[in-house]
């Protein structure tokens, strides 16, 4: 059994949650710079370069690449054979939000009932996820999740008979819908399988896989390939000025799912697809 202070925690998220406003992941960075070489359109190659400007900015200068920071949300996947000392787990977390946030001067962006709608002025509570694998170790994704491309994410209750044609155009759907509104080109995570919300979750953890792999089963692989053409064929573009650079990234998850249906989510992000990852 490996002891780990819950003070670990608030640190390391603390930090995570500065550094994912800042810069952006070396794969993102590294997508991000082949669009700039492809993109056909020249309003879209301007485009491009002004937002690979902003990036460029933002690391240097050590502000925010957007004004929306984002709401935090945390996956811990925690080693079964760990064993927290010095406080409550979620209290660790989301003090590690709230300095973040205030200590970083990043815009809070949480209301504290959906309705009533008072600011919490300081980003928390965070969306915590938590899953127990084997081993003594803790790995903690801080994906900071703006709301302009989160409106944009939509779930299918497909029918089993819609099969792998339905969830391209799901998929499609989403997108087109989206258009400019979600401030592409966009990453795209999608879940397909398990429940409601299980798809979500799924959705939501595929975009925070780096987008230079691909799925290791051999249909999702080709799949992403797939939709990640036909996305970039549909002519959104950059900033949704036209262009063959729409989506950066197609990451998709499956899962089990139940002989009466076919849950299908897709969860949309801007170019920002922030996250930051550590193991502890």
């Amino acid at each position: 059994m490996r002891e780990i202070e819950v003070q670990k925690l608030t640190d390391s998220i603390r930090e995570m949650c500065i550094e994912a406003v800042h810069e952006l992941s070396p794969d993102m960075l590294n997508a991000f710079q082949s669009a700039c070489q492809n993109e056909k359109s020249p309003l879209g190659k301007k485009v491009l370069g002004q937002l690979q400007e902003n990036l460029k900015i933002a690391k240097e200068d050590q502000i925010p690449i957007c004004q929306d920071t984002g709401m935090a949300v945390v996956f811990l996947e925690v080693g079964q054979d760990v064993h927290f000392t010095g406080g409550n787990v979620e209290n660790a977390v989301n003090e590690g939000v709230r300095r973040g946030y205030v200590d970083g001067y990043l815009r809070k962006s949480v209301v504290g009932d959906p309705i009533i709608r008072e600011n919490t002025k300081d980003n928390t509570p965070a969306v915590i996820y938590y899953e127990i694998v084997p081993g003594d170790q803790v790995k903690i994704t801080v994906a900071p999740k703006g709301f302009g491309s989160e409106n944009m994410s939509r779930i299918f209750m497909l029918k089993p008979a819609d099969g792998i044609d339905g969830v391209r155009q799901a998929i499609l759907t989403a997108v087109k819908e989206a258009g400019p509104n979600a401030c592409p080109p966009m990453v795209v995570g999608v879940g397909i399988g398990g429940t409601f919300e299980k798809c979500a979750l799924l959705a939501k953890k595929a975009l925070t896989r780096n987008v230079e792999e691909r799925s290791s089963i051999p249909y999702v692989a080709e799949l992403e390939k797939e939709m990640l053409e036909k996305i970039n064929r549909s002519g959104i573009g950059p900033g949704g000025l036209g262009g063959s650079t729409t989506a950066l990234a197609v990451n998709i998850n499956t899962f089990a799912t139940h002989i009466a249906g076919l849950p299908v989510a897709v969860n949309i992000c801007c170019h920002v697809n922030r996250h930051s990852v550590r193991v502890i």
